[in-house]
């Protein structure tokens, strides 16, 4: 018999054991299995580390003490099939993708929980049911713990199996030596430069982009190695970072020719540390060029013109503000079908455009294609049509008209300090009932607060109403608000976003258009 209870009681332990590990591995793929990003994970989300529920876990050892240990194994199979079966079910927005290597994380995680198991299987034989039981229950709590060190111990295969990616992408980047290669970072608007460009040198040329937001190193090298084709003209590489180096090695593999700095800003400043940091990260893409390469630049962003790159390799401006620049745009006007503007170029020459894109960012993020265009051999004329047909970016201000009385702006992929404030500035110029819902802004840093107070503050005379996601998460856009003495009653705070989306559709009125700003990830869900 108790052979029988023991079995069961393994099979019972593995229920909660394969949840527990599945959402371990979950949250470190989400934090790019760097150790240190998911040690900073569980070190804020301690609850969810280690969660009230495991205490249970407790009763049978003290019901083993006090009466039968035979019944340490009863009532452990009840608390394990009570916890697999009451276990959190949070909604998941990006779900975990079976990648080899997630495959090759599961197999060191299970090799060492089997060992684990050998242990408690020992401790059965030598000291009886407790000590068994009690190595089970622990092993249980700590599987993010053991997630991190199967991590650890396959970090040296997996960097063996990433060089062999990496030279392949090389090698094939090598081979064809007509490609054209242009490098695109940015703390923000780099995604629809990416998107923008694509769309309008392919009316000209074969044209290869890095996909969604397959911008790192990893991401790049498997675009190079699976889609990359010898009649492609030009590669568009998308380069993402959050601490420095993370471009100049994407650089390193790609071998740009060209370089597009949208804008720096202060964006994952939790691991950048510091402004400073994230604009000489971002300027890797320019001082990486080779001597005859050249570097297309945002120059009415204060950030990008307070650096001094030390590669003397040639440069283009493109602006809205600025006069001294190569490309600029002017006379920018809106209207229900999207924008108008027109671009001057230094020798004189100009072109009006129209397109039904959104906001004075995306006038940014049109110069910087129009400028690689004019390089490339095309003509202002030759960009007009496929400016006019270029579609927003999903998640990127996209406007969704849905059935009813509601116009969703769709802004909800990523927010940062300056595009936050852009968005609210789409929102205010359009008439109807104004509506805000977001979470806020994350990854800032010691300024978190300070930012998302400030952009509280300065969005509140523009709204008429306001759905802040998350009670914490939310406390200094609700302490902005209440400084810039927002109406109480065109605030709610929302426990989570099906809360605030059904608040919205309780609040709508007859033409209401409401922004969804930022969209918070898995590993901030509160």
């Amino acid at each position: 018999m108790i052979f029988g209870l023991s079995l069961i009681l393994i099979l019972a332990w593995i229920l909660p054991l394969i949840a527990s590990v599945t959402k371990s591995i979950h949250m470190l793929q989400l934090n790019s299995y760097r150790n240190e990003r998911y040690l900073l994970w569980m070190s804020r989300n301690r609850n969810k580390v280690f969660q009230k529920r495991s205490t249970l876990m407790i009763i049978p050892i003290l019901i083993g003490l006090f009466t039968n240990a035979h019944v340490t194994f009863i009532s452990g199979i009840i608390i394990f099939v009570c916890l697999f079966l009451f276990r959190s079910r949070e909604v998941e927005k990006k779900k975990l993708v079976y990648t080899p290597r997630v495959k090759r994380l599961l197999t060191a995680t299970f090799v060492l929980y089997g060992l684990l198991l050998i242990g408690a299987i020992s401790l059965y034989r030598f000291t009886g049911e407790i000590p068994m039981y009690s190595l089970l229950a622990i092993s249980l709590v700590l599987a993010y713990y053991i997630v991190l060190l199967a991590n650890t111990m396959n970090k040296p295969i997996e960097n063996r199996i990433n060089e062999y990616y990496f030279n392949d992408a090389k090698n094939i980047i090598h081979s064809m030596k007509d490609l054209k290669v242009i490098g695109i970072t940015g703390s923000f608007g780099k995604t629809s430069v990416k998107h923008f460009m694509h769309d309008i040198l392919a009316s000209k040329f074969n044209v290869l982009m890095t996909p969604e937001s397959f911008n790192t190193k990893l991401g790049v090298t498997r675009t190079i190695r699976e889609k990359l084709k010898p009649y492609h003209d030009i590669f568009i590489a998308e380069m993402g970072a959050k601490q420095n180096g993370d471009v100049e090695e994407i650089c390193e593999l790609v071998d740009q020719q060209y370089g597009v700095l949208t804008a720096i800003g202060e964006q994952h400043l939790e691991t950048f540390k510091s402004l400073e940091n994230i604009k000489k990260t971002k300027y890797e893409i320019i001082e990486t060029l080779p001597e005859y390469g050249l570097g297309i630049l945002n120059k009415d962003d204060p950030n990008i013109m307070a650096y001094d790159p030390k590669n003397t390799c040639r440069k283009v401006f493109y602006g809205i503000e600025a006069d001294d620049v190569d490309i600029k745009a002017k006379d920018i006007t809106y209207s229900s079908k999207g924008m108008e503007f027109t671009v001057l170029l230094r020798n004189g020459e100009i072109q009006s455009y129209r397109t039904k894109l959104l906001g004075k960012h995306n006038v940014y993020n049109i110069l910087a294609g129009i400028s690689i265009g004019l390089e490339l051999g095309m003509t202002l004329s030759d960009m007009v049509k496929p400016i006019r047909g270029l579609e927003p970016v999903s998640h990127r201000l996209e406007l969704k008209r849905t059935t009813g009385n509601i116009t969703i702006i769709d802004d909800s992929f990523n927010s940062n300090p300056v595009g936050s404030k852009m968005a609210v500035d789409v929102l205010s110029s359009m008439e109807g009932f104004r509506m805000l819902v977001t979470p806020g802004m994350i990854e800032l840093g010691e300024k978190e607060y300070d930012l998302n107070k400030a952009w509280a503050v300065y969005a509140a005379d523009k709204l008429d109403y306001i759905i802040l996601v998350g009670k914490k998460q939310t406390i200094p856009l609700q302490d902005g608000l209440k400084e810039a003495n927002f109406p109480e009653a065109k605030l709610y705070v929302a426990e989570n976003l099906q809360d605030a989306i059904q608040q919205m559709h309780k609040v709508a009125q007859e033409k209401t258009i409401v922004l969804l700003e930022n969209d918070l990830p898995d590993t901030f869900n509160e």
